[in-house]
């Protein structure tokens, strides 16, 4: 006997079937769908009304704590002068010795804070003010003393906004589990089911030494897999037939745990980001005299990206700039010559420029692109402008990669801009900025390729394709239940369709409309 079956539906499996209409659950998992199902007796019967159901969306690259935290903290995004962000500083009201502000984006006031300035709305408060790319901050002139660090204009990027982030941690459990909890309601709300934590335990985005125990302790009726920063591996001497140079203590690696908690890939940072200006371009960006920055010395990146490969790990490398890009292809090419070992699986997260003579190149190389479609449709009028006329047509592409037989992949890295995977599909269908700019729409791919992107091809990129991504027989019951049909909408309405459920191991996790 099933424990529920759904009918009335229009149902896509993503299983080499085009369409289903009712399909079976027992026991948290699919039994099957239309005729696989037909004459079993169910426990509920749940008519949908003409809705839609997809495979719950798999987004491969988040920062849950940072998410849920950045929902939860002192924020100037609604800000468009300076003036206006240090008046809402200067009333923040903390007695803790950190003060932590979130939603600064250079861009929207015209130029940036200085630590000069925080220093009049400080009251003695070590004030941090995170940049919304991640990748940098200003910080009040009592911890640039504390980091002995001589930029006295207080802005830190990469390196700098580690040093940073290592002096302000640790934050407690109980604060990163109610920001996991709170970033959970979130995905769910938007019909994700499964998310890869784009990097734990160290570098950039990175909370306490202990992360991973703020998981266990949240209520997250989701599946998480680990990104473990690259900063972690320490030599190890372990048995020389081991071969494996540097390890995460207990030499745990790419594919531990199962489906609800696992380790993922290494995540290893090359460069920055475009919002912040320190994506590592071959060329400097248009009306600047830099070409943004690599995250450390090009040696010591290429070692840390051999020796995780050759340790066995997946790798995620973040790689937006087309000069990261060159040294994340290059590295890993290294890499395989020295240590083949095929189906590795790697992946270049972001991919943010990638010019035409590197696509062959990740195909070569059998990589996933993991891009955020999102970054465009929010800010893509800003990138095309930095990147110019000539380079615009290179950035987070989409049919050339697939044209070129390099598997693509859909992902959010929430909170950086909205996660909504819908929004992200329409985007990549559309190309149209928020703005209503056609941002090359050659770049386009179809409903069905995007689906993909944010499903059972995002599954394969975490290696949980045999789990989740996909409604076929014996699969997990990760379901989205939406109000309309992204393939029959209007392109520019998909990214407004209405999510009417989610459904986490057969059970609701969201919306309880039908049932």
């Amino acid at each position: 006997m099933l424990d529920l079956r759904l009918h009335g539906a229009t149902v896509y499996p993503v299983s080499g079937r085009e369409v289903a209409h009712e399909i079976g659950i027992w026991r948290g998992r699919v039994v099957g769908v239309d005729e696989q199902i037909r004459g079993l007796p169910a426990k509920q019967e749940v008519n949908l009304d003409g809705a839609t159901i997809l495979p719950g969306f798999v987004d491969p690259h988040v920062h849950m704590v940072w998410a849920g935290l950045k929902e939860r903290t002192w924020s100037i995004a609604h800000c468009t002068t300076v003036d206006q962000a240090l008046a809402v500083i200067d009333d923040a009201r903390a007695e803790a010795e950190w003060l932590d502000v979130v939603g600064y984006d250079q861009r929207r006031l015209g130029r940036h804070i200085t630590a000069r300035e925080l220093d009049t709305v400080a009251r003695g408060r070590k004030v941090l003010l995170l940049h919304d790319s991640g990748h940098a901050c200003v910080v009040s002139s009592s911890v640039l003393a504390e980091l002995d660090h001589p930029h006295e204009d207080g802005f830190l990027a990469e390196g700098g906004m580690a040093a940073v982030r290592a002096l302000r941690q640790p934050y407690s459990l109980d604060e990163m589990s109610e920001a996991i909890n709170t970033a959970a309601l979130t995905c769910l709300k938007e019909g994700v089911t499964t998310v890869a934590e784009a990097g734990v335990g160290g570098g950039l985005i990175s909370h306490s030494p202990i992360e991973i125990a703020a998981y266990q302790r949240a209520e997250v009726p989701m599946r998480i897999q680990f990104m473990v920063a690259g900063s972690l591996l320490r030599d190890r001497h372990a048995h020389r037939t081991d071969d494996v140079p540097r390890a995460m203590d207990l030499g745990v690696y790419t594919g531990f745990g199962g489906d609800r908690f696992g380790i993922g890939a290494l995540k290893i940072f090359t460069d920055g980001g475009m919002m912040a200006r320190t994506a590592a371009l071959t060329e400097p960006y248009a009306g600047e005299d830099h070409n943004g920055q690599l995250y450390a010395d090009p040696a010591e990146l290429t070692a840390l990206i051999v020796d995780g490969h050759r340790a066995g790990w997946q790798l995620a490398i973040h790689a937006i700039g087309d000069r990261a890009v060159d040294l994340a292809l290059d590295a890993l090419t290294e890499a395989q010559r020295l240590f083949p070992r095929p189906a590795c699986r790697h992946r270049i997260e972001h991919a943010g420029a990638v010019r035409p003579d590197q696509l062959a190149r990740f195909a070569a190389l059998d990589l996933t692109a993991v891009v955020q479609p999102n970054f465009l449709y929010y800010n893509g009028d800003d990138y095309a402008a930095i990147m110019g006329p000539d380079r615009a047509p290179w950035l987070y592409r989409a049919r050339s990669f697939l044209d070129h037989g390099v598997k693509l992949v859909g992902s959010s890295d929430r909170p950086v801009t909205n996660g909504a995977p819908l929004r992200a599909i329409q985007f990549m269908v559309t190309r149209e900025t928020e703005q209503g700019t056609s941002l090359t729409p050659e770049e386009a791919i179809t409903v069905p390729e995007a689906l993909r992107a944010f499903t059972i091809d995002a599954a394969y990129a975490c290696n949980l394709e045999s789990s989740v991504g996909s409604l076929a027989e014996g699969k997990l019951a990760d379901m989205v239940v939406l109000a309309d049909d992204p393939h029959t909408v209007d392109p520019g309405r998909i990214g407004d369709i209405e999510v009417i459920a989610t459904v986490f191991g057969g059970e609701i996790a969201y919306g309880d409309e039908y049932w």
